[in-house]
């Protein structure tokens, strides 16, 4: 096939130079055949263009001048594919169909890609392509070019929420947290807050604190189709919504809707907010000595973020048209309760299990069931509405979180069982130092040293034990510290009742100086009685 060059010099030597058709295939080595072609094209055009010009016809104008300036082709419209037969183009279909049935089934990880279908053919015997395979399926699979729809907010109504993961270091350990991300519709205005995991605890602490921070609720809140906020699909489209998602939602009084899947279009404020957040924030830094210091640290930079012009806003800041939305926002109610509440058994060691992670709980409660309150970073146990239990939350696999406190009677039946329990290894490290220097071998007396520390404090019954020491310091037992802690306590109370008395007095003689001592008139009423 010629070229865009070659066909120029045909047409200008044969109309500019008078050459023959016979004269410009010598010259040019060009068939004859393929010079006559261009040469007649073009004089059938260009008539047809002199004819459509007096016409007044521009449409058809313009496309005879593209005829005459386009580039040679082959013209391949009659031309049949041998090896892509329609019985090669059902066989793919079928895969295809059995791809979205996967999808369907939950199996989307196990689908045949392109290159598993070109295999499966030539399984079959189908010599093909994988090229010719590819594009068969893309052209199977082309959908017409999705057009969008432009939208316009109302004030206080729509606000997305997305989860993105960032990393970073927390006293020189890397640590992953979910970002939690809300952005309002009308104005880009953004908040985030680190939370150790994507859970509903979670879920509803980064709602409650992102109104309280609001100081009002968005009427409509935007999600994908997270686990804690889809319990389960109904049909194709339709989902239902988790029971805390209700429960939130009813107690703020917002609605809500869900994305359809993979269509991140549908909320694109949040999904660009979570990228841009995350860059801007710990793009900069990542070292902190605390998740608190690290949420104030993404607080500031979001105030930052909200307070810089707009352009597809007019340059107005986000911040500035929250104060226009506010009017609009439902009304603040007090914080929410965050905690998944739920029921346990305690099991024979006298824990409960919350994600794999198990926690303490005193040992009368073996084998009963206990209110469990489950918040991001605490957990809170109850039986009858009274707390009993108290603990950080672990995040991690397999984690134990005992309270000594919590087996003191089994301890004092079992002294032995102290020095290598779980208990021992997470008391206090002062506790731990005072039993490695005084109560090796005497672990029932630590613990009575153990109910004496519950029952004062830490500090009373170190300074006990440092006062042991400079009288003998080979002879301290829990006895002696006892008696050290009452004698003291007995000590500052006496003081207590002795300041009260001197001031008493005090007050006894300011009221003496205020009323003037006479009792002239007294005895005058009675001599007239």
């Amino acid at each position: 096939m010629i070229n865009l060059n070659q066909k120029q010099e045909i047409i200008l030597r044969f109309y500019r130079d008078g050459c023959s058709q016979r004269q410009i295939a010598r010259d040019t080595g060009i068939d004859r055949k393929t010079i006559r072609k261009y040469v007649n094209q073009y004089e059938d055009t260009r008539q047809r263009l002199l004819l459509t010009s007096k016409q007044a016809n521009k449409v058809e104008e313009i496309n005879l001048i593209d005829d005459i300036v386009e580039k040679p082709k082959y013209n391949s419209q009659n031309r049949s594919k041998r090896k892509l037969s329609q019985e090669v183009i059902d066989k793919i279909k079928f895969y295809l169909e059995e791809n979205e049935q996967k999808r369907h089934l939950g199996q989307s990880k196990q689908q045949k890609k392109r290159i598993d279908i070109h295999a499966a053919l030539i399984k079959e015997n189908y010599y093909i392509g994988y090229s010719t395979v590819a594009k068969a399926i893309n052209e199977i699979l082309a959908k017409k070019a999705e057009a969008f729809i432009r939208m316009e907010y109302q004030p206080g109504d729509v606000c997305e929420f997305d989860w993105g993961e960032v990393r970073v270091y927390l006293q020189d350990t890397l640590k992953t947290f979910q970002m939690a991300v809300f952005t309002s519709a009308n104005g880009n205005y953004r908040y985030a807050v680190l939370l150790p995991k994507q859970k509903t605890e979670c879920f509803l602490e980064a709602h409650a604190l992102f109104f309280e921070h609001l100081g009002g609720v968005y009427r409509t809140m935007v999600y994908d189709n997270m686990k804690v906020a889809v319990k389960k699909f109904v049909g194709r489209n339709e989902k239902e919504p988790t029971e805390a998602l209700l429960k939130l939602s009813l107690y703020y009084g917002f609605n809500f809707r869900f994305c359809n899947a993979y269509r991140g279009n549908e909320k694109g404020h949040v999904e660009r907010s979570v990228e841009y957040i995350r860059r801007k924030a710990f793009s900069q830094q990542d070292k902190f000595n605390s998740l608190e210091e690290a949420n104030g640290y993404l607080l500031s930079i979001c105030s930052q973020l909200n307070a810089n012009p707009q352009k597809c806003y007019n340059q107005k800041t986000a911040l500035e048209i929250l104060e226009a939305e506010r009017p609009h926002l439902l009304p603040r109610l007090p914080k929410y309760e965050t905690a998944r509440i739920t029921e346990l058994r305690v099991d024979k060691y006298s824990t409960i299990s919350i994600d794999t992670c198990r926690y303490s709980v005193p040992e009368e409660y073996v084998n009963r069931l206990i209110t469990v309150k489950i918040y991001s970073e605490q957990i809170i146990c109850f039986i009858q509405g009274v707390k009993i239990a108290e603990h950080e939350r672990k995040y991690g696999a397999n984690q134990w979180t005992i309270k000594i406190e919590h087996y003191l009677k089994t301890l004092k039946k079992k002294p032995g069982a102290l020095p290598h329990s779980v208990a021992m290894k997470q008391v206090d490290s002062r506790l731990k130092t005072i039993y490695q220097k005084y109560y090796i071998r005497k672990e029932r007396d630590f613990v009575e040293l153990i109910y004496l520390c519950l029952e004062k404090d830490l500090e009373q019954v170190e300074e006990a034990i440092e006062l042991l020491e400079k009288i003998n310091p080979i002879d301290i037992n829990t006895e002696k510290i006892k008696a050290i802690c009452n004698r003291e306590h007995k000590r500052l109370i006496s003081h207590q009742i002795s300041d009260i008395v001197a001031m008493s007095k005090e007050h006894l003689k300011m009221y003496d100086k205020m009323v003037p001592y006479s009792d002239v008139s007294f005895k005058e009423e009675v001599a007239m009685a």
